[in-house]
């Protein structure tokens, strides 16, 4: 069909990507399979990259100030050790940049309350107290939307729990730029889904996300994990007494058995039905010495990688502030354009 002249043309913004990651807990095989490893590949793109570790979003929770410290250096040497290239990309962490701060506050003040209330991360990060909840965690995903906006960012790769707070974001975007008569002042950014997104169970329930809240670290593979920790957690894998099958349909009523074969195509790059192809009819015994020595091969670079950069906290923090110079860079022109199109002065000698 032939575009109407009077069709509006598609916004232009440059291509910039934004990510985050939570200083909560230790990074593990389910992060880097599932996030880690395809922000890296994005580093091959056109446009810019933005990762951030999210420090301000783990205080919504009680946090010791030590440990986010401590988290956030653990968070900063697991994207350094997996790739992410800070000549190429932007690493910092979000308190550093305090434009992040000031727009969610403006953007407090442009979302709705109904909005909020369908929040479903919401409900389940406060339970059944959740009038004891932080007002932050009930606005986190205002946050969120000023982590992306700040930078006018077109792309954001997300996963599953996280997409309606981008759908927030995008909310929050149109209802700017129509509220102050602004249109094509921010972008509305697009999701980011990997074709082949990993979802990796815990080693302990085939039927659990892995998960780095988990209280057993045998339900997980950290990324800072050495050799002989990741082949000793493969090695107590929950399994079923039952030989591989020949079809991935055979796995669907066998979740840890399924967990295993998804784990070991995850990190060979190649599908489930490839992986029992070779190893149908094998029993476990045979497969996880197969799985463990795959999974050392690929993860115990990456993990003597985060322990040389978390020798060196130093370095971890010269690389946090020089990424956190260029993010202000970015942020500080929109936030100055912000106030002007509310009828504010921001950080100016000017007469109203």
């Amino acid at each position: 069909m032939t575009e109407s002249p009077q069709t509006p043309k598609a916004p232009s913004h440059p291509r910039r990507i934004f990510s985050g990651m939570q200083p909560t807990g230790s990074l593990h095989l389910g992060n880097y399979l599932g996030a880690l490893r395809y922000f890296v590949s994005l580093q091959e793109g056109e446009g810019e990259r933005i990762y951030c570790v999210v420090d301000l979003h783990a205080i919504t929770m009680r946090q010791e100030p030590g440990a986010v410290r401590a988290a956030t250096r653990h968070v900063a040497a697991a994207y350094l050790a997996a790739g992410i290239d800070p000549a190429r990309s932007i690493l910092f962490n979000q308190s550093q940049v305090s434009e992040h701060a000031e727009l969610a506050w403006i953007f407090n003040c442009v979302a709705r309350i109904g909005w909020m209330n369908r929040m479903t991360q919401f409900k389940d990060k406060a339970g059944k107290d959740r009038e004891a909840a932080s007002v932050g965690l009930y606005v986190y995903p205002t946050l969120m939307a000023a982590d992306i906006l700040a930078y006018k960012a077109t792309h954001v790769p997300v996963g599953e729990d996280q997409k309606q707070h981008l759908e927030l974001t995008r909310d929050v975007a149109t209802k700017f730029n129509l509220d102050f008569n602004a249109p094509d002042f921010f972008p509305l950014p697009e999701p980011i889904i990997p074709a082949e997104a990993a979802r990796i169970m815990s080693l302990r329930d085939g039927k659990k996300k892995m998960s780095k809240s988990d209280p057993s670290d045998y339900s997980r593979i950290n990324l800072a994990d050495d050799a002989d920790a990741i082949a000793q957690k493969i090695r107590k894998a929950t399994t079923d007494p039952a030989p591989l099958p020949e079809t991935v349909e055979e796995l669907k009523d066998r979740p840890e058995a399924d967990n295993l074969v998804a784990i070991y195509a995850a990190i060979a790059e190649t599908e489930k039905e490839a992986v029992l192809r070779e190893f149908a009819g094998q029993g476990f015994g045979a497969f996880k010495p197969k799985l463990a020595e795959l999974a050392v091969e690929r993860f115990g670079k990456i993990s003597a990688e985060m322990r040389r950069y978390e020798a060196d906290p130093a370095e971890i923090d010269r690389i946090l502030s020089a990424g956190a110079d260029r993010a202000r860079a970015l942020t500080a022109p929109v936030l100055d354009q912000v106030y002007d199109v509310l009828g504010f002065v921001r950080g100016r000698a000017r007469p109203f």
